[in-house]
């Protein structure tokens, strides 16, 4: 059995409100005192049990983070930033990964509502859903991560998907494009649906039309082997498409597996652009031109507007903070 605040009070010969004293408020005990509690605990190997020292003072130190999936980079980047900023401020993060799922998604908001956390980010699947709503409405903190929508009464940190899609269709057209694929997740999901309609915008300011210039393969996942599957397909019966767009990274790189064992050669014979500028961009057999997104700043913005929420209630004013992308150019689309 685990020894008990009252096992360090015998052992140290003091009351247990002194070792209580110790722990929470050390400057009101005497230098000695410290010291033979303090040995008391470390002969013992005893631990306190913080949170339900915290559930009783209702001050957790703990936050929730919630992202889709977790085997996506940018989500591990932002996952990144925000632990960064947790540790600076004296918060530890919980991490869960709702794997796109609502129902896992609404267990996990459910979880860590019963675990008291101080504050919730979220990569929400529908940025409405009820559970997110109750929540809220329950005095829960939250941050909406890689989601905006200026209808919700929350903070939010995103990126601006509109001008990434212009980006990556101006630069497609500039090389002399004229039939471009867009293949992206599910268009339900603002960022699929914003990313396509930046395409479209810079197409129609080229003097095109986008129902003639662009294409579109929705996938419901938005991951390498999904994209080579849909790609290799495509490219079985499509020499018209020249260039390929994608909503991500990860399809990107299957997309360029599937032209690579066509025997398609990138950019010459189609240009590929991914979306988020994740590490294995640069270092893929041919490295992919994308749409860098600042994903760490993300996830750090998001948890510096949470931390300040949940210390600072009284004063806090909820922000939408948005960045701007940018496009990073190598050698899936032109070669120096």
């Amino acid at each position: 059995m685990s020894p008990s605040i009252k096992d360090v009070a015998e052992r140290a010969g003091v009351s247990v409100g002194t070792v209580s004293n110790v722990l929470n408020h050390p400057e009101r005990v005497a230098d000695s005192t410290r010291a033979a509690v303090q040995a008391a605990i470390s002969a013992l190997g005893f631990v306190r049990n913080s949170s339900a020292a915290q559930l009783r003072a209702g001050t957790s130190r703990s936050i929730g983070l919630i992202v889709l999936d977790m085997a996506n980079p940018f989500f591990h980047d932002v996952a990144r930033g925000a632990e960064d900023v947790a540790d600076e401020l004296g918060y530890a993060v919980v991490l869960c990964n709702s794997d796109d799922q609502p129902s896992r998604e609404n267990r996990y908001l459910q979880v860590l509502e019963e675990q008291r956390v101080r504050g919730v980010l979220i990569t929400p699947i529908e940025v409405g859903s009820e559970r997110l709503d109750a929540l809220r409405r329950r005095g829960t903190p939250t941050v909406l991560v890689d989601r905006h929508d200026p209808r919700v009464n929350c903070c939010s940190v995103a990126v601006d998907d509109v001008v990434g899609g212009e980006l990556a269709g101006a630069h497609l057209l500039g090389l002399g494009h004229e039939r471009i694929l867009y293949l992206t997740g599910p268009l339900g999901l603002r960022q699929c649906a914003d990313r396509l309609t930046g395409l479209r915008q810079a197409v129609a300011a080229a003097g095109l039309d986008p129902g003639e210039v662009i294409d579109v393969v929705e996938e419901r996942a938005m991951n390498a082997r999904t994209a080579h599957d849909a790609a290799r397909a495509r490219f079985a019966d499509d020499r018209a498409t020249t260039a390929v767009f994608c909503a991500n990274d990860l399809m990107a790189l299957g997309v360029l597996r599937a032209a690579l064992n066509t025997g398609r050669r990138v950019p010459d014979d189609l240009a590929i652009v991914g979306y988020d500028d994740i590490e294995f961009a640069a270092d893929a057999a041919v490295p992919l031109t994308s749409i860098r997104q600042p994903t760490q700043q993300i996830g750090r913005a998001a948890a510096q507007l949470l931390v300040e929420e949940c210390d600072h209630p009284e004063t806090h004013a909820h922000q939408q903070v948005m960045f701007k992308p940018e496009l990073v150019i190598r050698d899936s689309t032109t070669r120096e």
